[in-house]
């Protein structure tokens, strides 16, 4: 019988496609071993937040918020600027030029810190007016005054009344366990000191001398700066010239240029930059002659632009967890800015989404992010490794396994959905928990325009945003011949607990 040709494409066909589909499979096949090798795996992620300045903490929405981070993560520090601006009201001067104290605000800001569960991670700024050399106004809405003092030994005694205070309130054995960190951002337009770096060292030096005279037990520490700048040189002056510091800080964004950060001209995409930026620091900190020094990352998130398809969407739950997955084992704590949309940099806020920093909208609304945080503190103290770069495979104290396995995606172009294949070593395993973040599932984005997107939600509006706002509840999977098959669509994320 002669051959069909039209048989043998077609026949082609089937088989290309068969091949296709078996190799799509096996590329989305993650074995999961809970023999492999593990190693501690600190919340890092999880027990810091920025969040605005500091007269915003005595709101009762800033505080509703931070309570409510508190119930889902780990929280133990809030960060925050200005706690020496103006309206705080610390600093004055009586006719004769001579300095007057009031810490009657500060109290406040901290006591409610403290009622709430969490530290402060002290940010030392800005500087008051009459303390100033000169008006220099950075732009943000409150108008922080970022000029050097006009008077270093003023500014000493400030550091010294203000830590003097702080020890006699809460105790040394409270207020130790707390960090003072000089300045934000010296190298941008947050500091006024004309050059920049060499002021900055002098303005550290002083603070720090100030506050060891007190108690040599607190912790202080910077350079606090953007785009993961001068640690490198920070700590070569520490070192040189004898001055005691006890951490080091900066920043950076999924956005930074790597111009910026690194000093080329390198296409780094949003989902690489921040880690990539960590180790940068992290590996300055090993070459230095203090490589003991601990890295806390003050500030980050995935843009410092306002987007609200990056930080208010669930773009954000793949970003996470990919963040948590690069960044392990390269810093002590990372503080994502910020824990609540109660912000004001650039004014009061106008809509509920409109890309804010914060895990929880105005009116006490839960974003997607707030979920991502949710949904990656349930993973385990320990960490087991895996063959997959879009998972992370931990196991919990009472030897449960806890897994997170995501599909990223950029939020210029969302992709296609994602089958992933777990396939278990361990056949005792028989259940499995699922819980799931992606645009259908615990973001109340679809529920928003539903109502029209209304600028202003009633509150009874309000109430449906955050019922929508909710994750649901866990599916239960049970394993088939030890392997449990998931589709996740475009920033989706899964948090899978098993038994």
């Amino acid at each position: 019988m002669k051959d069909n040709p039209c048989k043998a494409i077609v026949w082609f066909a089937l088989l290309l496609c068969l091949a296709v589909a078996a190799w799509g499979q096996t590329g989305d096949v993650i074995v999961v071993d809970a023999s492999a090798p593990a190693h501690v795996f600190p919340h890092f992620w999880e027990q810091m937040f920025g969040s605005g300045r500091a007269i915003l903490t005595l709101r009762e929405s800033y505080r509703n918020d931070l309570k409510e981070v508190k119930r889902i993560t780990d929280v133990r520090y809030v960060r925050f600027h200005a706690i020496f601006h103006d309206e705080v009201g610390v600093y004055d001067e009586n006719e004769q030029g001579q300095p007057t104290y009031n810490f009657s605000y500060v109290d406040q800001i901290y006591d409610g810190l403290l009622a709430n569960g969490v530290r402060p991670f002290i940010e030392l700024s800005f500087m008051p007016k009459k303390l100033a050399s000169k008006e220099i106004l950075q732009a943000f809405w409150y108008k922080p005054n970022v000029a050097p003092p006009k008077d270093w030994a003023k500014w000493d005694d400030l550091i010294a009344q203000f830590t003097q205070h702080l020890v006699a309130r809460y105790g040394i054995d409270e207020v130790r366990q707390w960090y003072f960190e000089v300045w934000n951002e010296p190298n941008l337009d947050f500091w006024g000191g004309d050059p920049r770096q060499p002021t900055y060292w002098e303005l550290y030096d002083h603070t720090v001398q100030a506050i060891k005279a007190v108690n040599p037990q607190l912790r202080v520490g910077g350079p606090a700066t953007a785009q993961a700048a001068w640690a490198d040189a920070f700590i070569q002056h520490c070192s040189d010239n004898h001055v005691p510091v006890d951490f080091v800080s900066t920043h950076v964004y999924g956005n930074d240029k790597a111009q910026d950060v690194f000093g080329n001209d390198e296409n780094i995409p949003r989902d690489k930059m921040v880690c990539r930026a960590v180790k940068k620091v992290h590996d300055q900190i090993k070459a230095s002659s203090m490589p003991a020094l601990p890295l806390i990352w003050s500030e980050f998130n995935a843009s410092y632009f306002n987007e609200p398809a990056v930080t208010d969407s669930a773009y954000m739950g793949p970003w996470m967890a990919e963040t948590v997955r690069q960044c392990d084992g390269l810093v002590d704590m990372m503080s994502y800015w910020t824990v609540s949309d109660v912000f004001e940099e650039q004014g009061v806020v106008k809509t509920p989404f409109y890309g804010g920093f914060g895990l929880i909208a105005a009116q006490g609304i839960p974003k997607p992010a707030f979920n991502a945080f949710k949904l990656l503190h349930q993973l385990g103290e320990e960490r087991i490794e895996l063959n997959s770069d879009s998972a992370l495979l931990t196991r919990r104290k009472d030897r449960a396994l806890v897994l997170a396995v995501w599909n990223y995606a950029s939020p210029e172009q969302a992709g296609a959905a994602r089958t992933v294949t777990l396939r278990f070593k361990e056949t005792r395993l028989k259940h499995s928990r699922v819980s799931l973040l992606d645009p259908a599932h615990g973001d109340v984005h679809a529920a928003y325009e539903k109502m029209g997107s209304p600028r202003y939600p009633t509150p009874s509006q309000v109430r449906q945003l955050r019922a929508a706002a909710e994750l649901p509840q866990p599916e239960i999977h049970d394993l088939k011949n030890g392997e449990l098959t998931l589709t996740l669509p475009a920033y989706g994320l899964a948090l899978i607990q098993l038994k």
